[in-house]
């Protein structure tokens, strides 16, 4: 048996004001052929993780091809796309005949020209490899789930938490049902219901948990291979945006289509029920020093990294420092310039420092302060769920009671460690704001005495009837009233 796995992810906010290059992904995520480390998973790269670790013990022969990945960013440009894209291409073509393509896609990456990147890929790959091959595709679900992907695929599946803590977890079923499709031992068919909505579904809130508990359940009881909820990715303009479900069965389309319209119609009932409650930023820091006890950690989703955002808005943080805050721990900022100035002044060094508000509009002004240097970390990581994520140089800084972590590599707050590699205990403070809109939740979560979502003035408004979207297919809620779901495939 013949497998070959390869990766081109990433999530594109094309109302971001971040281009993405080639360099973009040579900076964060690019492994030629045999070159992904085998120490932890790239969360990019789960299902070739999982399918070289299996190969070992199962005998079955896995060609690799490359990993190319980036940071939630604006759209890719055309040129850097194609030839990530060419290079995989030659790569399957070269490997053939195969029983299997495993393909670890993000699900919502656009380029110029390019509106639907994975199925521009998956259609381009059954072109090579022929109708017989098994295709199986690991996606995030805030993906667009389009009709031509889930065509030309014989396997789909999403990630169902959100925070993504399963991503490993559902490569290996993803790479399991592959293996039984290829030996007949199952017929996958599927179906999707496209709800025409758009929402926030975050697995921490009761109802969704619940939801995806039930889910979880159905998988492997009367015909029922795997099911997956799109979220959707609200911030891309792509006609194929939206909350859809995607139920796979063994070899019955009926059945398969029935659920699918059910659980669908489950997620139109709840429409706007979702999301967990925002508070401005007043509010919230209000309601963060009235809670007795700490850490209170205060998330800022309009400004979150994995998003698309810069990471480096100022409003909340600003407000934190005029109020002459205690024990308060912010991160991260992103400012590599910043950075570079603590580095090269120093731990111990007092400074004048200009940090944050450069990149939008949106970002805010940037902080003018003295600020201590209070630790330098080198070529740092956080950890999200079983993967690892960069964050690179990293420099702490104090203003009177509030310190703050200045990263130099993009990212969003989703594990201690950003904290900890530079000496800040989070556990330790009353209040701690992140970059994050529920990511943080993993880790951040389990130590936190109480979570509050924060509605600030960042570039990724909680309002989706503020984006200027030209090309979405409506009606679709919120954006219109009377948005009919109904079953697309």
């Amino acid at each position: 048996m013949r497998l070959f796995s390869a990766t081109i992810a990433t999530e594109t906010n094309t109302f971001s004001p971040l281009p993405t290059s080639l360099r973009s992904y040579q900076d964060e995520g690019w492994y030629r052929p045999g070159e992904l480390p085998d120490d932890v998973p790239r969360s990019f790269s789960a299902p070739l993780f999982v399918a070289r670790r299996r190969a070992r013990a199962e005998g079955f022969t896995l060609i690799e091809g490359s990993c190319f990945a980036t940071h939630p960013s604006g759209t890719t440009s055309r040129d850097a796309y194609e030839a990530m894209r060419d290079e995989v291409l030659v790569q399957i073509h070269a490997a053939l005949p195969l029983d299997g393509l495993l393909l670890g896609l993000h699900g919502a990456m656009v380029a110029y020209g390019y509106d639907d990147v994975e199925g521009d890929i998956i259609v381009r790959a059954r072109a090579i490899v022929g109708p017989d091959c098994v295709i199986a595709v690991e996606l995030d679900p805030h993906c667009h789930l389009t009709v031509k992907r889930v065509q030309e695929s014989d396997l789909i599946m999403l990630y169902k938490e959100f925070p993504h803590t399963d991503i490993v977890e559902r490569a290996e079923e993803l790479l399991t049902l592959m293996l039984r499709a290829i030996r007949r031992e199952v017929r996958p068919v599927s179906a999707v219901y496209d709800c025409r909505q758009l929402g926030a579904y975050p697995t921490t809130e009761p109802w969704m948990r619940g939801f995806i508990d039930r889910i979880k359940a159905m998988e492997g009881q009367d015909g029922i291979l795997s099911i997956s909820i799109c979220h959707s990715f609200p911030y891309a303009d792509v006609p194929e945006i939206g909350v859809r479900v995607l139920v796979i069965a063994d070899g019955d389309k009926a059945r398969a289509e029935a659920l699918a319209t059910a659980l669908g119609q489950e997620l139109v009932e709840v429409r706007g029920q979702t999301a967990p409650p925002y508070m401005d930023v007043e509010q919230a820091i209000d309601a963060a020093l009235a809670t007795e006890g700490g850490p209170v950690v205060l998330a800022d989703p309009a400004d979150n990294p994995g998003g698309g955002a810069p990471g480096d808005n100022t409003t909340i943080l600003r407000r934190l420092i005029d109020r002459d805050l205690q024990d308060v721990a912010v991160g991260p900022i992103w400012d590599p310039i910043a950075a570079r100035l603590c580095f090269d002044a120093g731990i111990g060094a007092r400074l004048a420092l200009r940090f944050g508000g450069k990149i939008a509009s949106t970002s805010g002004l940037p902080i003018d302060a003295e600020v201590e240097v209070t630790a330098l970390a080198t070529d740092a990581w956080q950890m999200f769920g079983e993967t690892r994520v960069n964050l690179g140089d990293c420099a702490a800084i104090r203003i009177g009671g509030v310190e703050v972590v200045l990263i130099t590599e993009r990212s969003q707050a989703m594990g201690l460690e950003l904290f900890r590699n530079v000496g800040i205990e989070p556990t330790a403070r009353k209040l701690i704001l992140v970059k994050s809109t529920n990511h943080f939740r993993g880790a951040f979560g389990l130590v936190a005495k109480r979570v509050i979502y924060v509605d600030a003035d960042g570039p990724i408004p909680r309002d989706y009837r503020l984006l200027p979207f030209k090309k979405i297919q409506r009606p679709l809620w919120p954006l219109d009233d009377d948005a009919p779901p109904s079953l697309i495939f």
